[in-house]
């Protein structure tokens, strides 16, 4: 159950500090915020507004709590096969995703089927370079950076799934920026003081009110459906390896978007910084971090949280302390047994399972939110 560490802040996180608290209630005292702002378990500081809240708007949207990865989220599908099925070890399957899913930051390929699925896609409102037209079809189906994986996992059942998280690359971060710049200016320009100037915000039905969500809409669209190209290319691989398989069904949720919700009779822009709705029956993907579990959920439509719960563990150290503070040696040990990227672990350490919050808490914070439906852990992932 949430307490509240503020006015107008809800908040389900056993494990918070006072630093996060501090900016989610400067998006609290928004004038336009209608309600209070939800955090999550997961919530840690952000740029802005804090990753792991939910904020109710009224007649404006804050491009900043949204964030620069506009429909970052995550795609699972459940296969045919079990634990039984699967080879004594995945290095196999390792070249084949790194050659198929290119990972890294502004990394692309050549994929023949891009413009196919794109075409559907519509067109964003802002007018793209040629460079950036480039950069849509090469990034398309590709992982990105940071926190971004490819997990194969079996559940309670042993059954095996695929797991994956990313975003919209380039071109979201792109759009979402040209929005921020232009929200920030024209708070400068009518003069409005702000607590923190990432929460520049645009007024709707004005003309770049109206842009912003036409790109971000786009945005949304593009990363579900690169997610989706890479599942499908992600199972192939698996099944080729393995010999046999097939998809049985796919989640694919975002959890970096905002959107247009009725709740307590008032229709308002439901914004979600790392967080995935949760209305009664939603099904989403709640990842862990590397080397602990992550979890298929069905929501319980809570409308203290509008309806949202948390999209992930929730960072509990930036990159920087946790490359000071942690090693590449036991990295490899939270990762034993599994196939992973294990000529990069000195790399990955900012990714390590201690710089998060355990997400087994986190579970048990949201337990009035979301329903578990199968537990996953993981024997191969491929980061970003």
């Amino acid at each position: 159950m949430p307490n509240q560490p503020a006015p107008n802040l809800l908040s389900w996180a056993s494990e918070i500090d006072e630093r996060t608290i501090e900016q989610a209630a400067r998006a609290a005292r928004l004038p336009f915020v209608s309600g209070h702002v939800a955090l999550m378990p997961d919530a840690h500081v952000g740029i802005g507004a804090t990753v792991g809240s939910v904020i109710p708007t009224e007649g404006a949207v804050i491009p900043a709590a949204v964030g620069v990865d506009i429909g970052c989220g995550m795609v699972a599908t459940e296969t045919t096969l079990t634990a039984a099925d699967l080879p004594d070890t995945l290095d196999a399957l390792m070249p084949l995703v790194e050659r198929r899913i290119p990972a890294g930051v502004g990394k692309g390929h050549d994929d023949p089927a891009v413009d196919h699925a794109l075409s559907g896609l519509g067109r964003p409102h802002t007018e793209l370079t040629s460079d950036q037209e480039r950069k849509v079809s090469l990034q398309f189906g590709t992982l990105g950076s940071g926190n971004h994986f490819v997990e194969v996992c079996l559940d309670e059942r042993d059954r095996v799934w695929t797991v994956l998280h990313s975003g919209s690359r380039g071109i979201g971060n792109q759009l979402a920026t040209k929005h921020i710049v232009d929200a920030k200016k024209m708070m400068k320009h009518q003069a409005v003081g702000l607590e923190d100037p990432d929460l520049a915000y645009l007024v709707q039905d004005t003309p770049e009110f109206t842009a912003y969500i036409e790109d971000m809409l786009w945005s949304q669209r593009y990363a579900m459906a690169s997610r989706a190209r890479m599942d499908a290319v992600l199972s192939d691989a698996l099944f080729r390896v393995v010999g046999k398989g097939t998809r049985v069904r796919t989640i694919n949720c975002h959890h970096n978007f905002t959107q247009r919700e009725t709740h307590d009779g008032k229709d308002l822009w439901i914004t979600r910084k790392g967080a995935i709705k949760a209305d009664t029956g939603d099904e989403g993907v709640i990842p862990g971090s590397m080397g602990t579990r992550s979890y298929i959920v069905r929501g319980r439509g809570n409308p203290l949280s509008y309806n949202s719960c948390s999209h992930g563990a929730g960072r509990r150290m930036s990159r920087t302390k946790a490359k000071k503070e942690l090693s590449a040696a036991s990295l490899a040990e939270a990762m034993r047994g599994r196939t992973w990227n294990a000529d990069r672990a000195a790399a990955l350490v900012d990714e390590h399972p201690q710089a998060y919050k355990p997400i087994d808490q986190v579970m048990a914070d949201q337990k009035d939110l979301v329903e578990i439906r199968h537990t996953l852990r993981q024997v191969f992932n491929y980061k970003g």
